[in-house]
Formats: C-alpha cells, sequence, structure tokens
C-alpha cells in the first residue's frame, strides 16, 4: 500500500484553488531579492524581530518594526497602500506569521517571506548589521552555487 496514496490527492481545481491561495499569503527570499533589486514601487519589508537580532543582521532596505509594536506604530511607517512583506528568522519560528497576522488586522495587504532571514543568508544574498554590509556564499543546500536563481 503506498503512504503517499492513504489519503487520496485533491482534486485538480481543489488543488489549484489551495496553491493560488498559497502564493496569495507567501513570497520566496528570491522572488523578494529580485523586488528589491527592481525597486518595486510600494513593497516595504518588515523585519519583525528584536533590536538584538536587527543589530545581528538584517535585509538591506527592510524596515524595522518588532511584531508587538506593529499595531502602535505601522500606520506612521507604512503606506496604507503598500504591500508588506513580512519575515522573521526562519522556518521555525512563525514571527513573521504573527507580524501578517497584525498587519492582516490593520487592513493591509500582506505576504509572509517564507524561509526568512535563515534562507535570506544561505541563498547568499547580502545582510546589514551594526558592523556594515556583508554578503555569504550560497549554501548548495538551499540555492545553486553558481546561478543566480533557482529557476523555478
Amino acid at each position: 500500500m503506498s503512504t503517499v496514496l492513504v489519503t487520496s490527492p485533491a482534486t485538480p481545481a481543489e488543488a489549484a484553488a489551495h496553491f493560488a491561495g498559497r502564493l496569495a499569503f507567501e513570497a520566496d527570499v528570491s522572488d523578494v531579492h529580485a523586488d528589491l533589486e527592481a525597486r518595486v514601487a510600494g513593497l516595504v519589508v518588515v523585519d519583525s524581530r528584536s533590536v538584538e537580532s536587527w543589530d545581528q543582521g538584517h535585509i538591506p532596505g527592510a524596515l524595522h518594526l518588532p511584531t508587538a509594536r506593529i499595531a502602535e506604530r505601522a500606520r506612521d511607517l507604512v503606506p496604507h497602500d503598500a504591500v508588506v512583506v513580512t519575515y522573521c528568522w526562519g522556518p521555525g519560528c512563525n514571527g513573521a506569521t504573527r507580524a501578517a497576522l497584525a498587519f492582516a488586522r490593520l487592513g493591509y495587504r500582506v505576504k509572509e517571506m517564507i524561509g526568512g532571514y535563515e534562507y535570506w543568508v544561505r541563498e547568499g544574498f547580502p545582510v546589514d548589521s551594526a558592523g556594515g554590509r556583508r554578503k555569504t556564499d550560497a549554501d548548495p543546500l538551499a540555492a545553486p552555487v553558481s546561478a543566480v536563481a533557482c529557476g523555478c
């Protein structure tokens, strides 16, 4: 008996709705990087981590707004018509999800950056820190080492 098929797959229509829904709520680090490089208007990337985490390293151009401060500060810092992309540490952390929820409750259009800061670094994109800008080599388990993007 198949372990995969013990639960029947969704119909193609159900699968299309599910995967389209995920893309409406999520963006990956490569796409966020590409949009930041292209200076896409109306996109605000928000780092929802602590000051100590921000100082350790963050995405260049990101806005630092810890989750606990979103309700009180978002309206002053983020245009209401912006598309907000939230991130936190990585896949083992739901901080970006909580931050995205806080923005959605304030009426913002929002996506969560899957992979978070961890995968930003693992894909070899630059980071800013209290010590300046740095870049590491791409992790071959997370990104192609000889290409700009995975091509997916």
